[in-house]
Parts: C-alpha cells; sequence; structure tokens
C-alpha cells in the first residue's frame, strides 16, 4: 500500500529521447523542473542530480513523495533503461507506486489546436519514426507504430484536416510530407512538464503499475551497433 496524503506530491521522470527532463508536482501542478536538451545523451550523469535539486528547490523530501511517473516510450533504449532504473529503484525504496505514461501522448499535450490533428514523432534512425494520432482534445485515434515516411504518409489524414506534426521526428519528414495541410511544429520535445497532470490522474485513479515486473515500451528490438561501426553515426 502506498503512503496516505492529503495532497499527491509525483516525482515525473522523462528521459525518452535527449531531453533529459524531471519535475515535482502536487495535484497535477508543477513545483519545480529541470531539464537538459544538449543534443547529447547525458542523462546518467544528470538525472540523479536533478531530482536532487528539484527537490531542495520545491523544499521536498523522498520521504514526502507519493509516487514516481516514468515515461515508458517509445524512444532511446538507453534513455528509456536510465529513467525506469531510477524510477523503480525510488519506488522499491521508498514504497511507493509506479506511474507509467505513454511518450508520445505526453508529447501530444505540449500542443493546444482548436482543429485538426496532432500526430507527436519521435527519431527511429533513418527515414523511420515512432508516431501517434490524436484529435485536438489529445484522445488518441491511431495506434503508436514504426513507421517509414514518403510522401504518401498520414495522406488520410492530410486529406480532411489540418494536421499538426512535432517532436524530433517531424524535422526530417518535411521534406517528404508536404501536403498543404501540414503544418510543423519545431523544438517540442518530451517533457516532464506535460507529465504533470496526466500523471495525478492515472494517481487518481489508482493506476500503477507492478514495479517488479515492468518494462519500457520499446515498440521495436533494440539492434546493437559494434563498436567500429560507430563512427559517423549519430548515437540513438
Amino acid at each position: 500500500m502506498h503512503k496516505k496524503y492529503k495532497l499527491a506530491i509525483i516525482l515525473n521522470i522523462e528521459t525518452a529521447t535527449k531531453n533529459c527532463s524531471i519535475s515535482l508536482a502536487k495535484d497535477g501542478n508543477t513545483l519545480a523542473i529541470k531539464e537538459l536538451n544538449n543534443g547529447n545523451y547525458s542523462h546518467a550523469e544528470v538525472l540523479h542530480p536533478f531530482i536532487l535539486d528539484i527537490l531542495k528547490e520545491a523544499k521536498v523530501t523522498l520521504q514526502e513523495i507519493n509516487a514516481v511517473a516514468i515515461s515508458k516510450g517509445p524512444g532511446s533504449y538507453t534513455g528509456l533503461r536510465i529513467g525506469v532504473s531510477a524510477a523503480k529503484g525510488l519506488c522499491f525504496s521508498s514504497d511507493i507506486p509506479l506511474i507509467s505514461l505513454e511518450t508520445l501522448t505526453s508529447l501530444s499535450h505540449s500542443i493546444s489546436i482548436e482543429k485538426g490533428l496532432i500526430v507527436p514523432m519521435l527519431d527511429a534512425r533513418r527515414m523511420e519514426v515512432y508516431s501517434a494520432v490524436y484529435d485536438k482534445n489529445h484522445q488518441q485515434i491511431r495506434e503508436i507504430k514504426a513507421e517509414i515516411i514518403d510522401a504518401l504518409s498520414f495522406k488520410e489524414y492530410l486529406e480532411k484536416h489540418k494536421v499538426y506534426f512535432l517532436g524530433d521526428g517531424a524535422k526530417k519528414c518535411k521534406e517528404f510530407i508536404t501536403h498543404k495541410n501540414a503544418i510543423f511544429i519545431e523544438n517540442k520535445f518530451p517533457s516532464a512538464k506535460e507529465m504533470a497532470k496526466l500523471s495525478y490522474d492515472k494517481y487518481k485513479k489508482n493506476d500503477i503499475e507492478d514495479v517488479a515486473y515492468f518494462e519500457p515500451f520499446y515498440l521495436k528490438n533494440f539492434i546493437a551497433v559494434p563498436q567500429k561501426k560507430l563512427k559517423g553515426i549519430i548515437k540513438n
């Protein structure tokens, strides 16, 4: 059983992409947030210092946290492993529940639209992306999948709606997706900021994971690249 508090204080961890993002929220309202997106995967070095920093900033102790929420993927294999390992460790040591959020769903909440559809995309190397489709209310209307982008991608949606593409996978798709209804939103990454309300909603429903058996949502198998082939390749 998790601890009973009048107010729910949740630590949110986002490490699915190059943006290492940590937030602390009370009843869905962000108390403190710290992020680093320097183009590298620095999660192993900065994750735990970031957690200590935001706890200090918010004047909250580890013992006062009611739950930990993790962005479960899809995304970077290494980034997801680091984030999930940290989240599990905190949950085990403090005997608090683990909440998981789909990374693309969280990313879709980084914009608000009055009409149309939202397509968050995460880079999956070459011309492949992880993506899903959401309506204006951030309700998922097409499943999450890995797909290779070409000129016909999302055609059925673009012919009927304005479609807003965002995330680090969207930039490389601009030269292929040229329909007049395609709108590309730059500089949007999965963030612990959007996780705050989503994790609180799950907490209220007691929608939690089995800490011992929870695994990230990789979507496709991780393929190790031989060390000698790493030169000139951007690491995932």
